[in-house]
């Protein structure tokens, strides 16, 4: 999931808070950047402080002061982390940083002195901390109440549901885990909780997140609380049983995956997996210190589908890795032709400071890196073009996400995770819709990405 783009970045624009602040109630803005997870990050922090008195700022003039929640993943993100966090001095002057990016404090300052302090990833005491110290709480118990759902930056109807921390691999391009540390599951039962108050708060839509969903709980051995084992399979059963749509991300491609399909199948979970795959050609996942398994992996994927006919496919890969020469970039074409994924992204490799792929032999030239990202793409949206025109005459189930002022309906099917993946457009008779319904549609169209289709019922 790559970072949110200008005009859907969060900051508070999206905030589930009507009400309006208090007299002299001291505000903060938060500007919220990167992966979802690190937006999970800073609802947490804006509900701890809407809890200790502050009201939430929409814009930089209205705030007290100014959390930027950075990204510091590759080298283009930390240079949209450091602009963000100049445009926040620039109009509010009183900035805290925290996040990812956060975890190289001299990198921060060095670029931005004035910056009150620098926190890193998940470290919301601290936060809180230097909040308390740039504005100090003026909290009134008799008006100051928290909403029972908590601040969301998502839309009502959607949330996403961080379910641990941190990673055990080990992957060459990947700092991650120096970041934000090694795998650390919550509890099963707490994820639950956390859920079924979601749910209960009008939330259709559970988006399960972590750095390695299919790791969940190997660091607790699996344990069992409350009724509730730690276990991705457990926990995934668990969660279909709320009622809501559940959608699995960052899901390795383990043995174990397998038994995730049946429920998929049932209709407990959502029929989609987000499978970060990077590449196809065993010399170059080897390089990335990734599993070398291809073709097995293609084994796998015929299995799920024939398990879950309806299942859509989403992954990621990389092109330009140093040492890829054109031979490994043709399988992993030839490979995709194989596969036949529903959804692609493809990133051009860059050098991350700190990662251990920085020191490979044999970088790949841009130009080519641009030529190869080109062709990777066409053949993606290739594929993709032809899987969406089979869809046309299906009935989907697809999940209202906005409506704008000339009755257009912006939607999504099972098959599609908000801002990253297609979406299906409904242009009549919308007059009786609302944001969060799940309707029916005949699909009447369809373009390289989007569908449009035409209403049948209310589900």
């Amino acid at each position: 999931m790559s970072t949110n783009p200008p005009d859907l970045r969060p900051d508070l624009a999206r905030a589930r808070i009507s009400e309006t602040n208090r007299a002299g109630q001291p505000t903060i803005g938060m500007v919220s950047l990167g992966c979802p997870k690190a937006l999970v990050d800073s609802e947490r922090i804006l509900t701890r402080l809407r809890a200790e008195g502050y009201g939430i700022s929409p814009d930089y003039s209205g705030a007290d002061a100014v959390i930027v929640n950075t990204c510091g993943f590759l080298d283009s993100a930390k240079a949209e982390s450091l602009e963000a966090i100049g445009e926040a001095l620039n109009e509010n002057g009183k900035v805290i940083v925290t996040g990812c990016l956060g975890a190289d404090p001299a990198y921060i300052t060095g670029a931005h002195p004035k910056v009150l302090a620098v926190t890193g990833p998940h470290q919301y005491e601290q936060v809180l901390d230097a909040v308390h110290e740039a504005v100090p709480p003026a909290p009134d118990p008799f008006v100051d109440l928290l909403p029972a759902s908590g601040v969301k930056l998502t839309p009502r109807h959607y949330s996403y549901l961080k379910i641990s921390e941190g990673c055990n691999h080990k992957c060459r391009f990947c700092i991650i885990p120096d970041m934000r540390g090694r795998l650390a599951s919550r509890p099963a039962h707490a994820v639950l909780r956390e859920a079924e108050k979601l749910v209960e708060n009008g939330v259709r839509e559970l988006l399960v997140i972590s750095q390695d969903t299919s790791a969940y709980g190997v660091d607790i051995k699996h344990a069992e609380s409350n009724g509730h084992r730690a276990h991705i399979t457990d926990l995934a059963r668990d969660l279909g049983s709320l009622g809501a749509w559940v959608r699995l991300h960052y899901v390795y491609p383990y043995p174990h995956v397998r038994q995730l399909v049946p429920l998929m199948a049932e209709g407990l979970i959502l029929p989609y997996l987000d499978i970060p795959f990077q590449h196809a050609h065993p010399d170059t996942l080897k390089r990335m210190a990734r599993p070398a398994a291809a073709a097995r992996t293609l084994d796998e994927i015929a299995a799920w589908r024939r398990d879950c006919p309806d299942i859509t496919l989403r992954s990621t890969f990389i092109v330009g890795y140093p040492g890829e020469t054109e031979d490994e970039f043709q399988t992993l074409l030839d490979w995709l032709d194989e596969a036949q994924l529903d959804r692609v992204g493809c990133f051009k490799y860059e050098n991350v400071e700190g990662a251990r792929s920085n020191d490979l032999p044999d970088h790949v030239d841009p130009d080519i890196k641009q030529d190869r990202w080109e062709r990777f793409m066409q053949k993606a949206q290739a594929i993709s073009e032809a899987k969406l025109a089979a869809k046309l005459g299906s009935h989907q189930q697809v999940i209202v996400d906005d409506i704008d002022a000339d009755g257009i309906a912006t939607c999504r099917t099972k098959g599609d995770a908000p801002e990253i993946d297609g979406c299906l457009f409904i242009d009549e008779n919308t007059a009786r819709l609302s944001v969060g319904d799940i309707v029916t549609v005949e699909v009447d169209e369809a373009g390289e990405y989007d569908l449009w289709g035409r209403l049948i019922a209310h589900a």
